[in-house]
């Protein structure tokens, strides 16, 4: 081990073209990467650097220049070869003062290949194959310059404005891909092994997801929805449909997360609140997925907690800056409240159709949640607001309208999977998967005006399928036990009133009823006020008092 470190951290390091070498990067002693007897067929070689947290400068020159270098944890440059060139030099250092673990590729390509970011005129390379990314919590944003056509080595490379023609850089494609790195896996040996798919094109192809395609009229930036805590892979292979050829970007990688942050950093993304919330939501869904149909003042609980909470979330998040905390608060007591409303409702007007439909547009909107959480959410038609909520709303609808002459079928199953996903979204909180953005990706949209634009594509590995195994088996389990044991039973408690009522008229015509025996109670309040009268009239004397007749 000693013996594979030290020649990592020789000054020199010899590469080969296509070829990866790890190597350890300091501030203090820059490292020179040399590459000999370079084929005279190839034009062009991207030496590229990539680290996993902590930025590193690449350079032509020992002192890096502004046009000439560049800094970041995905870094790359482009040597354009002068005739009967056979070297290539480069410079590199990280900024950190330790030891920090990184890997290198240089990647060559020939005349009639396309060059990456060869018609650069935002950022600060002439020539920059580099994909630039930013991140918040809801989106990630990468965009990168427009390539040019390939050229022979000593000729004047095309002009990037000369026409739109077949014969210009407008001819060129750009395939976007996306890698997943596995789940839960924060090491830098991880990272190392498979950003090493991303970089060639053919490898590229094999490994990666290709999201879209864009032409050159189209502007060179994706978005993509964020996965904090989930690593993924992003890179852009340019392709020339004249001559069939193809090259590829710089590699760039996110966490969504800063593994720096003391709180909320990549190890630890849910907040101690957002645990405790959902903990307690999960017991209550668990319980109702298995006896919510009995216990129906709970089921109306449930489901009336859920539609006021979110409904108050998305409203108290669009039109105040209160702190995630006391939000979250704020929406668990708007919750209750809305559950104890629809139970009250429910006792005095009893209906039951009413608080059918609430229960069977929640399980509609978990319904047409999935549907938009598969790949049919990322066409785009649904890119347009008007398009998507109106077919998210009649997908939501379908489910009540469906069952409208089954609401014990609809009421078990609302039970079953409602309540089972709670448990989905409590595991969320404590281990990473991508089923918890079934709902979470809705309500980004419904918060951010402009999530429209983001591709939602997550990751399904083995622990999505265990997780995904878990839920299945829940809603099952919950939704035959409840169909077993109400089969025999009333499909619904019956309305207060009329319980009452039955009740009135039972005593009136049952005459071997004790109760009918007893005086209404008019009549008993005004005998109680005659014997109250009697208390306060005076004895009469005793004797005959009425004059006696002769």
């Amino acid at each position: 081990m000693r013996a594979a470190q030290s020649n990592i951290l020789l000054c020199l390091l010899e590469l080969s073209l296509g070829k990866f070498r790890n190597v350890l990067l300091n501030q203090t002693n820059p490292v020179e990467a040399v590459i000999r007897n370079i084929a005279s067929n190839v034009t062009v070689v991207i030496f590229q650097v990539h680290a996993q947290q902590n930025d590193v400068v690449i350079s032509f020159d020992k002192t890096p220049l502004v046009n000439g270098s560049g800094i970041g944890a995905d870094r790359g440059l482009v040597s354009i070869l002068r005739p009967e060139q056979t070297i290539c030099t480069w410079y590199l250092h990280s900024l950190d003062a330790g030891q920090v673990l990184s890997t290198a590729i240089s990647i060559p390509y020939m005349e009639k290949d396309p060059i990456p970011g060869g018609c650069n005129l935002e950022f600060d390379l002439e020539v920059d194959p580099n994909i630039y990314l930013d991140y918040t919590l809801v989106d990630i944003h990468i965009k990168f310059a427009p390539a040019n056509l390939g050229y022979t080595r000593g000729a004047n490379p095309p002009s990037c404005d000369s026409g739109t023609g077949q014969n210009s850089r407008w001819r060129l494609r750009y395939d976007v891909y996306q890698y997943f790195l596995p789940e839960n896996d924060l090491s830098e040996m991880v990272l190392m092994s498979h950003i090493r798919k991303m970089a060639e094109v053919q490898s590229i192809k094999a490994n990666g997801i290709k999201m879209l395609t864009l032409t050159a009229d189209d502007k060179t930036n994706v978005y993509f929805s964020s996965l904090p805590g989930q690593g993924v892979i992003y890179n852009v292979i340019v392709w020339d449909p004249l001559w069939n050829t193809s090259a590829a970007y710089i590699p760039v990688h996110t966490y969504a997360c800063s593994f720096a942050d003391l709180v909320d950093n990549c190890s630890s993304l849910s907040k101690l609140s957002t645990k405790v919330f959902f903990t307690a939501f999960a017991v209550l869904g668990l319980f109702t997925c298995f006896f919510g149909h009995r216990f129906w003042k709970t089921d109306l609980f449930f489901m009336g907690f859920i539609v006021s909470a979110f409904f108050f979330f998305v409203f108290i998040t669009r039109i105040t800056g209160l702190s995630y905390d006391v939000r979250l608060i704020m929406t668990a007591v708007s919750g209750i409240i809305g559950g104890l409303l629809l139970v009250v409702s429910w006792w005095r007007f009893g209906s039951v159709l009413l608080s059918m439909f609430i229960i069977g547009l929640v399980l509609g909107f978990l319904f047409s949640s999935t549907l938009f959480f598969t790949p049919l959410g990322d066409y785009r038609v649904f890119r347009d607001d008007v398009v998507f909520w109106v077919t998210f709303t009649c997908v939501a609808l379908l489910i009540p309208v469906l069952f409208v002459g089954c609401p014990r079928i609809l009421n078990i199953l609302a039970c079953g999977v409602v309540g089972s996903y709670t448990v989905i979204l409590a595991i969320a909180c404590y281990v990473y998967t991508s089923l918890a953005y079934i709902t979470l990706d809705l309500l980004r949209r419904v918060l951010n005006n402009y999530f429209n634009r983001a591709y939602t594509n997550v990751p399904f590995q083995r622990n999505d399928f265990i997780i995904l195994s878990v839920w299945a088996m829940l809603a099952l389990s919950g939704v035959t036990v409840q169909l077993r044991r109400e089969r025999s039973e009333v499909p619904f408690p019956p309305h207060p009133y009329l319980i009452w009522k039955r009740e009135r008229e039972r005593r009136s015509t049952n005459v071997l009823d004790p109760s009918h025996h007893i005086p209404p109670l008019r009549e008993r309040i005004h005998n109680r006020l005659l014997h109250i009268k009697e208390l306060f009239q005076k004895n009469q004397p005793a004797g005959e008092r009425t004059p006696l007749l002769l």
